[in-house]
């Protein structure tokens, strides 16, 4: 059920990268696989770190998934601007 909510949570915060400039390494696409990996991974990290099971839930288990998100969203981020830089393309803002 954890796996379910740390899920819910990436596709839930994705949804607010429609208010930033799309320079996403895959564009949206990119973005939800971002976004959903990297809460999935901290989301698991807290839940051993902590000694749950997988099957334990509480308000905690959401909150667990905020950091991964961010930063998978970042680095999915940082990779797209990087491969423009790369190319030579013209900012898409």
């Amino acid at each position: 059920m954890a796996l379910l909510v740390w899920f819910t949570m990436g596709v839930a915060l994705w949804h607010m990268t429609v208010f930033v400039p799309d320079r996403f390494w895959g564009g949206i696409v990119g973005a939800f696989l971002g976004s959903v990996t990297g809460a999935v991974i901290t989301g698991a990290i807290a839940q051993i770190a902590l000694g749950w099971g997988i099957g334990e839930t509480s308000l905690a288990t959401a909150l667990f998934a905020l950091p991964g998100v961010a930063g998978g969203l970042a680095f999915i981020y940082w990779l797209g601007i990087r491969k423009e830089q790369a190319s030579g393309q013209s900012p898409t803002a």
